[in-house]
């Protein structure tokens, strides 16, 4: 394909899912794009992300799908409108890999796996001409505003046309996400501190639930957390109890809004329903009935159905006199208060916020301060829970960015 910017030299740095999609869209266009990643091979955290199961986008509709973006909604919104799930579903099958909607919603390949998607994609790209240089570090600009690479070979200096970053967040570092280029870009342009998302949280254990009952799962429970403006927020799941506190799929959901509690509170707590399918009076009425010799932990277990690690919760969380009753017991089981101390260590979350805030980029995702610079992905200052919300909003993020790098370089020519 011709293309009046054949003469431009176009490199993208990054190649998770943001990266390669700014390089297809750049490529496809006719431009010859070089892209450059620090691992010794793309794509790593994209295929750690789906060990179990590749979730690749969620089949809700929209604008429900873009309410899980939070205050970044506006902004992700946009994104979406040239990438959203349905076109994304799309994209996957036009690279031969068929997808199905699990029962919860979430979208998955059929084979639910990442490496046959990203071999299939990889083939495209280089059919497109897209030159990929691994072990290929960005280490910023010299004085003369060249990209400073350094690579198997010694010091790569470049001046592209067009600079597309994408160079991830801050967790699972060793994945090439270690957040290192918010030192690189910090002097230049405004970037919020990376913090964790989509992860677990300290609690004040004892030692005997940390002995134990570390490592088991807490099911059939609802979660709930208050917003900055005292709005609850309920989930049904489950998650883990840990040496350190909880974490799963239950807690990522809500993590969010505990890390903000932490922020601005200093502590959080997360409320939990321990029988979710009864109410307090039908637990209450259970559990006042004639015991008949039973222990406490055997009304629990036969009457209001805990297993033993729901148990020792109940009594790690409750004051004693709180469960002397059956009415104080049947309301600890609706309402066990959780105080988490702090958030896991960002390396340990499955994502990250913060990043390079909105007001540093125009629309197209180009650096105010650094024209012909655009930046994707999980860099941006955005966050999304699990189930597909995070990577759809990177494949979208880098389509929007290599538009915009196409847009702006037609306004040059």
């Amino acid at each position: 394909m011709s293309s009046p910017f054949r003469e431009h030299n176009i490199v993208v740095i990054g190649g998770g899912p943001a990266g390669l999609m700014a390089a297809e869209t750049l490529s496809a266009a006719g431009l010859p794009v070089s892209l450059f990643d620090a691992m010794p091979s793309v794509g790593r955290k994209f295929l750690l992300a789906g060990v179990g199961g590749m979730n690749i986008t969620h089949s809700e509709p929209r604008p429900t799908f873009d309410s899980r973006y939070r205050e970044a909604e506006p902004w992700v919104s946009a994104w979406l409108d040239s990438l959203d799930s349905d076109s994304l579903r799309q994209w996957i099958q036009e690279l031969g890999i068929d997808t199905f909607v699990g029962s919860s919603g979430r979208v998955f390949p059929t084979d639910m796996k990442a490496a046959p998607l990203l071999r299939a994609w990889l083939r495209r790209l280089r059919a497109q001409g897209v030159s990929i240089h691994t072990r290929s570090r960005w280490t910023g600009w010299n004085n003369l505003g060249e990209l400073l690479l350094d690579t198997p070979n010694g010091q790569l200096q470049l001046r592209p046309a067009v600079t597309v970053l994408a160079l991830g967040g801050g967790s699972w570092a060793r994945l090439g996400s270690d957040g290192r280029w918010t030192e690189l870009l910090g002097q230049r342009v405004a970037i919020r501190t990376l913090r964790p998302a989509n992860c677990g949280f300290d609690a004040p254990w004892s030692n005997l639930l940390k002995e134990r009952f570390a490592g088991q799962p807490l099911k059939q429970i609802i979660a709930c957390v208050a917003t900055s403006s005292g709005e609850p927020i309920r989930r049904r799941g489950e998650c883990v109890v840990t040496r350190d506190g909880l974490e799963g799929s239950l807690i990522y959901a809500l993590s969010a809004e505990l890390r903000d509690q932490l922020e601005t509170r200093g502590q959080a707590v997360v409320t939990l329903d321990l029988a979710p399918d009864r109410n307090v009076d039908q637990l209450a009425e259970a559990l006042a009935a004639p015991r008949k010799g039973m222990s406490l932990a055997t009304l629990l277990r036969k009457r209001a159905g805990l297993d033993p690690l729901k148990i020792a919760l109940l009594h790690e969380c409750s004051a004693r006199e709180s469960l002397a009753s059956a009415t104080g017991l049947a309301r600890a089981l609706k309402q066990l208060e959780i105080r988490l101390t702090a958030t896991r260590p960002l390396d340990e979350a499955i994502s990250s916020a913060g990043g390079v805030c909105r007001s540093a980029l125009d629309d197209r995702l180009m650096l105010r301060a650094l024209p012909g610079v655009f930046c994707a992905g999980e860099m941006l200052d955005w966050e999304a829970p699990t189930g597909g919300y995070l990577l759809t909003a990177c494949f979208a993020s880098g389509r929007v960015a290599a538009k915009g790098a196409l847009d702006w370089l037609s306004r040059r020519a």
